[in-house]
């Protein structure tokens, strides 16, 4: 039965799920940070425009989207492991909203993406400094709600 499986394999899963979010985190840190200095420094058509739009593709694709997507499915592994979460209680309905909000801002971050590599980039990298911080944010709130279950 699934609900076995799951049990059995519950810190190997926790682990990956772990091993994910680090992964996952990593390129929600760095994305912003190449658009502050692609936003600010860089000559649409140039060089090293076109450095920084192999970058930031390679980064999300090859990095942040796989690694979201393996958060999703060893979280969601998780969640359906019986007696991990208990959804009577806040902490795991605060964890969830903040998920979804990150996956939000993954999808915000691939479409400035798509900004810069049609050069239509609008925003200036003061936004993209602002913006770095909602991860940080969410972050923060997910650890404390799943370390401390408020």
């Amino acid at each position: 039965m699934i609900t076995t499986f799951l049990a059995d394999w519950y810190l190997v899963t926790k682990s990956l799920h772990v091993i994910s979010v680090i992964a996952w985190m990593a390129g929600l840190f760095y994305l912003p940070r190449l658009y502050v200095y692609h936003a600010e420094q860089v000559q649409l058509g140039s060089r090293t425009d076109a450095m920084f739009q192999t970058m930031e593709r390679r980064l999300l694709r090859a990095i942040m989207n796989p690694a979201m997507v393996t958060t999703w499915v060893f979280g969601l592994m998780l969640v359906f492991t019986p007696g991990i979460v208990d959804w009577s209680e806040a902490w795991s309905w605060t964890k969830a909203a903040c998920v979804v909000m990150m996956t939000g801002f993954h999808g915000w971050l691939a479409a400035r993406r798509k900004d810069f590599a049609a050069g239509q980039n609008t925003r200036s990298g003061r936004t993209y400094r602002v913006m770095n911080e909602v991860p940080t944010v969410l972050m923060v709130v997910i650890v404390f709600a799943v370390i401390t279950r408020f």
